[in-house]
Order: C-alpha cells, then sequence, then structure tokens
C-alpha cells in the first residue's frame, strides 16, 4: 500500500509595492461633447414633412410663428419647397443636440395634423409628449348616417364633449372627418383613446363624462 502524502501547502505569492511614479502624473483628458454634425462624421442630417392642400394656407399665415422657434431656440435650419410642397429641416454646424431636428420634424408634423402652434409647440419644450392617430374604421365600421352621428358624438353641441375630454385628460384633440389625432403624454392619451372609443361604440356623453372623472381621480392619487 502506498502512503497517503500529505498535500503541498499552497505557495502565495506577495506581489511588490508599486514604485511611486516619479514626477507629476498626466493631466486627464478633457474632451467637449461632440455637436450634432460631429455625431454624424460631419453629414447634414435632412427632414422631410409633406404639406396636405388645406394646410398650405394656414402653414403661409403661421410661418413666422414656426420659423422663430425652429430656428432662433432648436437651431435647426427650416425652408417651404413650393416645388415639392414640402418643409424641409437641415441640423448646423451649432445645433445643440441631434435629436433637436427630429423634435422639430415632429412639431411641423403636428402642425400639419391640424394642432394649432400653440399645442404643438410643446413637443419642443417636452420630451415624454407624443401623437396618436386613429381612425374610426379601426374601432367600429360605420357607414352614412351612423358615422355622422358619431362623429357629432365625439364633438359634442359646439365642441362641448371634445373640450370636456380635453381639460380632464390634459391632452388636445383634433377631428379631422373619420381620424382622430390626439396629443399628449402616453398615460394620457390612453384615457382620452378610451373615452374616444366608448363615445364611437355608442355611449352616451354623460356616462362616458362620469367614467372619465373616476379615471382621473385616480391618475390624480398615483401622481
Amino acid at each position: 500500500m502506498q502512503s497517503s502524502k500529505a498535500p503541498a501547502p499552497m505557495e502565495v505569492e506577495i506581489a511588490p509595492r508599486e514604485q511611486k511614479y516619479e514626477g507629476a502624473l498626466p493631466a486627464k483628458p478633457k474632451f467637449e461633447p461632440l455637436k450634432a454634425h460631429e455625431m454624424s462624421d460631419g453629414r447634414v442630417q435632412f427632414r422631410k414633412v409633406s404639406v396636405p392642400p388645406h394646410r398650405y394656407s394656414p402653414l403661409k399665415k403661421a410661418w413666422m410663428e414656426i420659423y422663430t422657434p425652429v430656428y432662433e431656440q432648436m437651431k435647426i435650419d427650416i425652408r417651404m419647397n413650393l416645388k415639392a410642397r414640402k418643409v424641409e429641416l437641415k441640423t448646423r454646424s451649432d445645433t445643440p443636440d441631434v435629436s433637436n431636428l427630429q423634435k422639430c420634424a415632429d412639431f411641423v408634423h403636428a402642425f400639419m395634423l391640424g394642432f394649432d402652434v400653440i399645442d404643438a409647440i410643446a413637443l419642443l419644450r417636452l420630451d415624454e409628449l407624443y401623437v396618436e392617430s386613429f381612425e374610426i374604421k379601426d374601432v367600429k365600421t360605420l357607414r352614412g348616417e351612423h358615422l355622422s352621428r358619431a362623429i357629432g358624438r365625439l364633438s359634442g353641441k359646439g365642441g362641448k364633449t371634445k373640450f370636456a375630454i380635453e381639460n380632464a385628460t390634459k391632452t388636445r384633440i383634433v377631428i379631422a372627418d373619420t381620424k382622430i389625432h390626439i396629443l399628449g403624454s402616453f398615460q394620457n392619451i390612453k384615457v382620452a383613446r378610451d373615452s374616444l372609443c366608448s363615445l364611437i361604440l355608442g355611449s352616451p356623453a354623460g356616462k362616458v363624462y362620469s367614467k372619465l372623472r373616476q379615471v382621473t381621480a385616480r391618475l390624480a392619487e398615483r401622481f
């Protein structure tokens, strides 16, 4: 029989202490943040937004209100291409943030959908705002007088129902024929959309108001 030997003790090597660096350490490099045009290797980035025929006159009237914040505050070049009927946007060498281009494109697009400049300009100032669009036929297939009545229920007498939903949910709603556009935060858009869908499906306005009050009260408690 072989005699069992005790295992050899583990050898532990102690690393020698690092020698002190002679002289001062080199200064920590400081790099300035990249500008928008430097992120894309100096290439200029473009966005184009189509102008529908019915928004051509309102665009002419509100051009300076759109141009001023885009050019002066967001540092994005903007022009109207009359031949192509498109609003063209591009970055400049002094554009502070690359996301400004997309914000401006969303702002112009919101105006084309029918939102007022005062409402659409919030897209430039706040990050968590979105525009959601859907059609009445996405909720329920309606034709003829049934469709007309559904649109009437959404607006209410003198726009009363629409304004009530807007004020309760802190959103802005545009009803353009059978298309509906909602501008607001993700949570608020969901509440407004649910109310509008209930009206399309035939719920009376009073029932929608009471449900809306419950939901907005719950949201106010949560936040």
